[in-house]
């Protein structure tokens, strides 16, 4: 676990170092799509979502966002967060439970 976590921080900073474009991948449209653009896009493109997709489950979703927020610093609003999740969970989650 360790190992996957170092990885996805490692992608996670380079992404945000390098301020990745957007390449051709476009975000699933539904309620909440503009407030993740708005706050997960300055740092890296949408494509870095669907790499992650296949895997996690709301928790491990949650666990990102406060990883951008608390460890590289990620201004998302308090009241956005929720959005976010819920956009997250709805259109890139797992039907199953994110193995840890």
């Amino acid at each position: 676990m360790f190992a996957r976590l170092l990885t996805m921080t490692i992608a996670a900073g380079a992404a945000c170092a390098a301020a990745a474009t957007e390449g051709d991948f476009q975000l699933k449209p539904g309620q909440g799509v503009e407030v993740v653009q708005r706050n997960c896009m300055v740092c890296h493109s949408a494509d870095y979502i669907a790499m992650n997709s296949p895997f996690p489950d709301r928790k491990l979703w949650e666990a990102e966002v406060n990883k951008m927020i608390n460890a590289f610093g990620a201004q998302v609003p308090k009241e956005e967060v929720e959005v976010i999740l819920q956009y997250l969970t709805r259109h890139y989650a797992s039907a199953q439970p994110a193995r840890r």
